[in-house]
């Protein structure tokens, strides 16, 4: 099996299931536009978390990590009218071409943006006492990728779904490593298959991005 392969069925389940209208499809050219990283899940991946979202009847959506938004936009499509996805960035440059972005896709009434460092955040809403979320995307830097597991859970209630991105990384989670990244993820791996408060498993992922993974875990 090739790479090649990968990204035609890709494609094809992205034809049937996950076409993009323009102005989602447009947030991926800007990426490329203005020279920013490839980093945001693929439009399959994209669907993925939308049927997840709905899957669960989810009204409040957390997201660690909002890059430009692009994931976001798929998981406020899973939204009732009354719903919300509070999204976490870092990077107050990825937030700024963010807020365009929701503003294009007609989302932005749906949308929470909190820009900062996601773990202060994170504990200031446990602290504000905030409505547990009904599912979580984490797709964040990985070294503290345990530490927004167990924050956001913290936040979850029973029956939850906090699905985590990239956790496979080509293959490289079964060497040892001095990448931070592999580092990191295999330490979330090895925590999530402990963690008696959730029942857990990991889907490989191939496609346009390649060979990874996402984990996903259901609050017990």
């Amino acid at each position: 099996m090739s790479q090649e392969i990968f990204s035609q069925c890709d494609e094809y389940i992205q034809n049937l299931f996950a076409e993009e209208d323009e102005p989602l499809a447009n947030i991926i050219k800007q990426i490329d536009e203005n020279n920013l990283p490839q980093q945001s899940v693929s439009a399959v991946q994209g669907k993925l978390l939308q049927v997840m979202a709905s899957a669960c009847n989810a009204k409040r959506i957390l997201e660690v990590g909002t890059f430009v938004g692009y994931s976001t936009v798929w998981l406020a499509r899973a939204l009732p009218a009354d719903g919300k996805v509070i999204t976490i960035e870092l990077e107050e440059n990825h937030a700024a071409f963010a807020r365009n972005n929701f503003k294009a896709c007609n989302v932005s009434h749906l949308i929470d943006l909190r820009v900062g460092n996601a773990l202060d955040i994170l504990h200031q809403m446990k602290k504000n006492m905030e409505a547990p979320f009904d599912f979580v995307f984490i797709d964040a830097d990985k070294k503290p990728y345990v530490e927004y597991f167990l924050a956001a859970l913290e936040l979850s209630r029973r029956g939850t779904i906090i699905i985590s991105d990239n956790v496979i990384r080509e293959g490289n989670v079964l060497q040892k490593s001095t990448d931070e990244k592999v580092i990191g993820v295999q330490r979330f791996n090895k925590m999530l298959a402990e963690n008696n408060r959730v029942v857990a498993n990991i889907l490989q992922t191939v496609g346009n991005k390649s060979h990874d993974g996402m984990a996903i875990a259901v609050v017990k």
